[in-house]
């Protein structure tokens, strides 16, 4: 996998290159590149990387015009010391938002995303899957939610969204990355402003996402047990009035 580093400051684009060749091997850093302009030039002559480490604040300008001038589809993992530019950089391109430093574990779980997201998108095997999830998107779903976590304020995207689970009169998200956060939405609520193809509601107690399904077993009483990547506070249970519509929802 190729990969090309923007960052203003020498020493810190050094340091990232050597840790992300530490993680893997297989992770070739093509270039490294200091500036707004030095990107567009080079996003200009040569063939896109497969991934982008990218400084924010940069010594000409703001990192987010080299991908809105080049038209770089290309995804993004912005690396600041910084968390103000968090919303303006997950309306770009952006996986991942990571505040320095940055460690080898912050680095592992950013790879991991990107490619888990990367074989959700980028496979040509996955096109026609593509074209409806990119159609229903444009529909008016939401794309990302804001939660208010301490004194901040931050954007979830919903592809990252692993389950939602109600419980206590609280409603609480819980990301593919481990974290938790507690939305003011209602299960009701976010029912319908989440993509349909992408998220069922499984019962009062759960809304879960397609892609983190592991399995369905056959359970009690024709309802059906769902298995889902990580942890969760409880089963994930789909009655039997819903059985029908949820295993139809698979086969979408």
């Amino acid at each position: 996998m190729k990969i090309l580093i923007i960052e203003d400051e020498i020493k810190t684009a050094k340091e990232l290159k050597g840790l992300i060749e530490n993680v893997d091997k297989d992770l070739q850093v093509i270039a490294l590149l200091h500036s707004v302009s030095a990107a567009r030039q080079w996003l200009a002559v040569n063939p896109h990387p497969d991934l982008i480490f990218s400084d924010i604040q940069l010594g000409d300008g703001l990192s987010f015009d080299i991908y809105r001038d080049a038209a770089v589809n290309v995804p993004v993992i912005f690396c600041t010391a910084f968390d103000e530019y968090a919303i303006r950089a997950f309306e770009i391109n952006s996986i991942d938002y990571l505040l320095k430093p940055i460690d080898e574990n912050m680095l592992e779980q950013s790879l991991h995303k990107y490619q888990r997201l990367k074989g959700l998108f980028d496979s040509t095997a996955n096109q026609h899957n593509m074209n409806r999830i990119a159609g229903m998107l444009d529909a008016g779903y939401k794309k990302s939610l804001l939660v208010y976590f301490k004194d901040k304020i931050i954007p979830i995207k919903t592809i990252d969204i692993n389950f939602i689970h109600a419980a206590n009169g609280l409603v609480h998200l819980h990301t593919t990355y481990g974290h938790r956060y507690t939305t003011q939405y209602t299960m009701d609520q976010l029912e319908t402003l989440l993509n349909p193809w992408q998220f069922f509601k499984a019962n009062r107690q759960f809304i879960i996402n397609r892609e983190t399904i592991e399995s369905v077993e056959h359970y009690f009483n024709r309802r059906l047990f769902i298995k889902i990547t990580g942890e969760t506070p409880e089963d994930i249970i789909v009655s039997k009035i819903k059985s029908a519509s949820f295993l139809k929802w698979m086969e979408q």
